[in-house]
């Protein structure tokens, strides 16, 4: 039996890296990466993060030196998540000038000037002693309309401390038409808002909760988006933009492929994709078990997320990954 053979064959494209890599439909660089960094109060030493091999608490000192590398490698941006010593209520130590978050900004700021985006996460999540992103009402509830005032002056405290962007996470309605009002009223008109837009429950937060020191007792399931919902994730990125947000993300990043991709077609500001500590977790448990090749397989995830429409992608791999674009 004469079988016809193929005129049509895509495999020529396919034949060498130089070729694949000249027709190759996305490119992930170096400059699309932020790097998220914990900094711990009072200690002097770095703290490995059991539940994120690789990863730690930094001190002011090393995190001074990994912003450093971040800059030399190209990546762009950072953003600093602080782990303070005494929490409250309120979560009064997000707000003092001398607190782990604020002092930490000055520090990289210094340190590395413009060659990175200093980004802050905006949230009192890491700073309450009950773990919620807000402050409570008498019934237990989050109260978002209380939490926006402290959001405000959060704001400007990061402001003053010299960041380029702040990225406010909490979920709370109206928390970025407050914050662009405050840091404009203020006069900082030049720092930007990165809006944690579609941020859902995810079960994927697990690792991230020590990291931080989470306090958390119950779950965010009232403010945070339920796995379910896709075009509510649109909506939101929508509501952000039209408050004055000048990136919006989707976090988690790899269950939400198909968020990040809808959120992309429909705004007109860049796009970010959070891989988060769930998402670095598992691929790296799974290298260090042997059962994947841990290099392609971290670029294969970054490469999916620029694929899906992100433009800008936060991850733990951000420095080390940068190395392996650039080579």
């Amino acid at each position: 039996m004469s079988i016809e053979k193929p005129v049509i064959r895509p495999r020529r494209l396919r034949r060498t890296p130089i070729m694949r890599r000249m027709v190759a439909e996305t490119a992930v660089r170096p400059a699309n990466l932020v790097l998220p960094a914990f900094v711990r109060e009072g200690i002097d030493e770095p703290v490995p993060i059991s539940t994120m091999p690789g990863v730690v608490q930094h001190s002011r000192e090393s995190l001074r030196k990994a912003a450093a590398e971040a800059a030399s490698a190209g990546i762009g941006g950072i953003m600093l998540f602080g782990v303070p010593e005494t929490k409250d209520a309120v979560g009064s130590g997000a707000l003092d000038p001398e607190g782990i978050l604020n002092v930490a900004i000055a520090d990289v700021v210094s340190e590395v000037g413009d060659a990175l985006t200093v980004m802050s996460d905006l949230c009192l999540d890491e700073f309450t002693d009950h773990g919620h992103c807000g402050v409570l009402a008498e019934d237990g509830s989050v109260d978002n309309d209380a939490t926006l005032e402290i959001y405000a002056q959060m704001a400007l405290a990061h402001a003053e401390a010299g960041v380029h962007v702040v990225g406010p996470s909490g979920m709370m309605d109206g928390q970025v038409a407050v914050i662009r009002d405050a840091l404009d009223g203020a006069g900082h008109t030049d720092i930007s808002i990165l809006a944690y837009s579609a941020k859902y429950a995810s079960a994927f937060y697990g690792p991230f909760r020590e990291a931080v020191d989470s306090s958390l007792k119950g779950d965010r399931r009232t403010y945070q988006q339920d796995p379910a919902n896709a075009l509510e994730g649109v909506r939101e990125a929508l509501l952000d933009v039209a408050e004055g947000a000048d990136i919006v993300m989707v976090k988690p990043g790899l269950p939400y492929l198909d968020v990040l991709q809808r959120v992309r077609e429909s705004v007109d500001v860049p796009v970010a994709a959070y891989n988060i500590s769930g998402e670095y977790s598992m691929l790296e448990a799974a290298a260090a078990n042997g059962w994947i090749d841990r290099e392609p397989a971290i670029l294969e995830t970054l490469t999916a997320f620029k694929r899906a429409g992100a433009d800008v992608i936060l991850t733990y791999w951000a420095t080390e990954a940068a190395g392996w674009l650039r080579g």
